[in-house]
């Protein structure tokens, strides 16, 4: 009897296989590599506690971190025919997004919610870079059109938190219509006098960067996200010169003019209840009198 095979690497091979449970979670951090215990994690707002850095957040995620008691409902939008144009690559375009579909759990790469933030009623949608890189198609069209019009009805701010890497090839000149499409969104929001805040997080590229989400009466960013239309690759290409240090992250675009503030995550929600109640010329509300969240899972604290 082989003592090593039969005994040893089985016990070993065990330890390395087993589910990790609650308590034994790690997350490593995309920026330094350093392992961070999933509820530190999760408290931080998925924010590396050493280095800052600010990694992915679903919107069900940032929902639970921002409305009041982490209490929210989702506002349905209408979906459009899956793949109109029949198109492929090395990939049907329908199985692209049942893929997407399967690993996040959502229809679609956006969500939009209503909720109170602060004590007021708010409109929030948030884009989901994991969904087919948070690409805009007629679905994301859809869906702001329609958290605009709630937010008409109920006169209600409108939150935008854009992650995308532009225009959805698969949907080709559709998507593109989209643009001009939520620009007129946005007017709404404009002709009832009512704020319209952009979040931009990392990445936000593309054709979304040419349309909605650029177009805020406050544009917030999350630190060191990258945010352009054309990314900093393809331009050093187009131009053969080297691009300077952080060209196109949040803080040269903030030291150029093109952002009114970079935000860092734990203190997005406390800024945002200031600006809906400037921009709604009310007196913001008496902090302790509305109800705090606990950014980590949405429960009072």
């Amino acid at each position: 009897m082989n003592w090593i095979s039969n005994f040893v690497r089985p016990k070993i091979n065990a330890m390395f296989s087993r589910k990790g449970n609650s308590e034994t979670l790690w997350v490593k951090c995309q920026s330094c590599d350093s392992m961070i215990f999933h509820k530190e994690f999760a408290q931080s707002l998925n924010v590396c506690p050493n280095c800052n850095y600010h990694m992915y957040m679903s919107p069900k995620e940032r929902f639970l971190s921002l409305f009041d008691n982490g209490v929210y409902s989702t506002i349905d939008y209408e979906f459009p025919i899956q793949d109109p144009l029949n198109f492929k690559d090395t990939k049907k375009y329908t199985d692209r997004i049942k893929d997407a579909q399967k690993s996040t759990g959502q229809k679609e790469a956006i969500l939009v919610s209503e909720g109170h933030l602060g004590g007021m009623n708010t409109i929030i949608a948030c884009q989901d870079f994991k969904f087919m890189g948070g690409s805009m198609g007629m679905a994301v069209g859809n869906a702001i059109l329609e958290g605009v019009k709630k937010a008409v009805k109920n006169k209600s701010p409108f939150i935008l938190f854009a992650a995308a890497g532009g225009a959805r090839m698969q949907e080709s000149v559709l998507s593109l219509i989209q643009m001009p499409r939520t620009t007129v969104a946005i007017e709404m929001l404009r002709d009832a006098a009512l704020p319209y805040i952009v979040v931009l997080t990392n990445p936000t590229t593309g054709g979304v960067t040419a349309s909605y989400a650029m177009l805020g009466d406050v544009q917030i960013a999350e630190p060191n996200a990258l945010i352009c239309f054309a990314g900093p690759r393809v331009i050093e290409q187009t131009i053969r010169e080297k691009l300077p240090e952080g060209f196109q992250r949040s803080e040269y675009l903030f030291d150029h003019g093109m952002l009114d503030k970079v935000v860092s995550r734990k203190f997005l929600r406390e800024e945002l209840i200031r600006l809906i109640y400037l921009l709604k010329n009310q007196p913001p509300p008496i902090r302790g009198k509305i109800t705090e969240v606990d950014g980590s899972n949405g429960r009072d604290t």
